[in-house]
């Protein structure tokens, strides 16, 4: 079985402590636990561990399809993007207290945008390793991609919050049309970056 290699797991190690330390700050912020009432705090050890073995099992599905060797390293960076999104999307929500109407459509954006940032860089060193020199071609394929993700993104999140009746508080329903529309951007986002971005 192939083991997964010395910057592969040294990148898995980083994005999941993002992901983990970003993750514990929203929960901390919701006032949150994990399910049996385990400290949020304990995301920080247990998703660099998960991305360790999504990166593994992207291995192992590679040898019958050969794109899992890239998906794991994307899935792991975009759920990291995704708690960079987060992340932002609760700061500004502490920092304006407004996490509902329009208002939301453009913190929500503004997030989006700051976890853009994020996604190029790790996407282009590590999900898809690109060889060549960064163009600025490459970058508006990249941001193409992003804004259509972007639209989808903003969309599903905003009819989530706005449409589907709930009984959670905004913040906490915010965040749920967060993980919706993030869900499903990351796969509209893998194959434009495979097929267009980073060929």
């Amino acid at each position: 079985m192939t083991v997964v290699s010395r910057k592969d797991f040294t990148n898995a190690i980083i994005t999941g402590l993002t992901a983990g330390l970003l993750a514990w700050a929203v929960l901390t912020y919701l006032q949150k636990s994990l399910p049996y009432g385990f400290a949020a705090a304990w995301l920080v050890l247990i998703i660099p561990i998960l991305w360790i073995a999504g990166v593994q099992l992207g291995y192992i599905l590679g040898r019958w399809f050969g794109f899992f060797n890239q998906f794991g390293k994307y899935a792991a960076t975009g759920f990291t993007n995704f708690a960079v999104d987060a992340g932002v999307l609760n700061l500004l929500f502490s920092l304006t207290h407004i996490a509902e109407g329009p208002i939301y459509s453009l913190e929500k954006g503004a997030s989006f945008l700051v976890a853009v940032t994020h996604s190029y860089y790790w996407n282009r060193r590590w999900a898809f390793q690109s060889d060549q020199l960064m163009t600025r071609k490459e970058f508006t394929k990249f941001m193409i991609v992003n804004i259509i993700g972007l639209i989808i993104n903003n969309s599903v999140a905003s009819a989530i919050v706005h449409f589907i009746p709930h009984t959670a508080s905004p913040e906490v329903w915010g965040n749920v049309g967060a993980i919706g529309g993030a869900a499903v951007a990351l796969i509209f986002n893998f194959i434009g970056f495979r097929i267009l971005v980073f060929k």
